[in-house]
């Protein structure tokens, strides 16, 4: 029987995995205050930029992101007991339609009718409607291992080589706190995983609360250098068609009001969604440990 302490550095090994699950400007995750709900929006009102955000073609991809982690999840937690029930089980929480309302409804409790318009000028024109399928295209490679490993290799030869490209890059990173915002993300996306663990017995009410909490801290030097290393080989490919003056321009977009009230209000609700995603992994990672089926 394994032990509370030893499935505790499990789940840390695990984890630690998915630094990267929601690093990118329209894939990013942090945690954010509810709002108050003045200057909300509806989900209507927020659709058309949702829609020029590239969510619903995002989605898939993060599903198929999901299947892969899952996947890695049964290997490392409780090899030979998946199967097709742990497939279909991701599957349900990964739901596309269900991850694309919650979605819109985190964006439209925080954005107000004024951003939304400035935020559509620029996610409409030509530069805006490039980007977002730069952005796709480069996510969608990502699930490649192999095209992943490549795009760090690549990515670090840029900083090495002190191109001013590079800058450019970081200047990008640092305007939408990408790194910190995504390890705050994951920190509080393991955290629910835990939770979603111990809700369905598998520490079995050996681990305190303190313990557990402990044990997702304790991943953090590891999540921000796996989520330095993926962010920046993900804007490196997904931004190298862009020239200097169109990839200077998106930043100087994220540094407005309208560009800061978006990246919030996407974190949020990335995290939001991740939140539910992760704890209801938990759950059911610990019925299929204890040799149940869901």
């Amino acid at each position: 029987m394994t032990s509370a302490r030893t499935l505790a550095a499990l789940v840390v090994a695990v984890a630690a995995g998915v630094a990267h699950f929601a690093a990118g400007p329209l894939a990013a995750q942090t945690g954010q205050p509810t709002p108050d709900g003045s200057g909300a929006v509806t989900v209507e009102q927020v659709a058309p930029l949702a829609e020029a955000l590239g969510i619903d073609e995002l989605m898939p991809i993060m599903r198929d992101e999901g299947l892969d982690y899952g996947a890695d999840l049964a290997r490392d937690m409780f090899p030979g007991r998946g199967g097709a029930r742990w497939t279909a089980q991701v599957a349900r929480i990964y739901d596309t339609d269900r991850m694309r309302r919650e979605m819109q409804r985190g964006m439209a409790a925080r954005l107000e009718p004024g951003t939304i318009d400035a935020l559509l000028q620029f996610f409409e024109s030509d530069l805006g409607r490039r980007i977002v399928g730069l952005e796709l295209s480069a996510r969608r490679a990502l699930l490649d291992p192999g095209v992943e490993e490549a795009s760090e290799e690549a990515a670090a030869e840029l900083e090495a080589s002190g191109d001013p490209r590079f800058d450019l890059l970081r200047s990008f990173v640092e305007a939408n706190d990408l790194v910190e915002m995504n390890v705050v993300g994951a920190l509080n996306s393991n955290w629910a995983f835990y939770q979603g663990l111990d809700a369905g017995g598998a520490f079995d009410g050996q681990l305190t609360e303190e313990q557990m909490l402990a044990d997702v801290w304790a991943q953090e030097e590891q999540i921000r250098a796996e989520t330095r290393d993926w962010v920046y080989a993900y804007l490196g490919m997904a931004y190298q068609p862009l020239s200097d003056d169109e990839l200077a321009a998106y930043t100087a977009l994220s540094e407005t009001p309208e560009g800061e009230a978006l990246n919030a209000a996407l974190f949020a609700a990335f995290d939001e969604m991740f939140t539910r995603i992760s704890r209801e992994l938990g759950l059911a990672a610990a019925t299929f440990m204890a040799g149940e089926d869901i």
